[in-house]
């Protein structure tokens, strides 16, 4: 007697729990080595928050795009 395990309802949501992953590590180092960053040089405040802002909206680009791809690629 062989019993089969069967996954029901929205594998996709798996899917992008597991590329979530990325994005939240990559936002914790960003601002962990932002604030280091600023705590070493206090004067460069502005243009270390500026790249620190941009590399946090790339690195959340990356989750929007797990969020956005199982929909776009589901009929095919």
């Amino acid at each position: 007697m062989s019993v089969l395990a069967e996954v029901s309802g929205n594998v996709t949501a798996i899917g992008y729990g597991l590329a979530a992953i990325g994005p939240g590590i990559g936002v914790g180092i960003i601002f962990g080595q932002g604030v280091q960053a600023i705590a070493r040089q206090p004067e460069a405040y502005g243009l270390i928050r500026q790249n620190m802002l941009l590399g946090f909206v790339l690195t959340e680009a990356l989750a929007l795009i797990g969020l956005v791809a199982p929909f776009i690629f589901a009929n095919i």
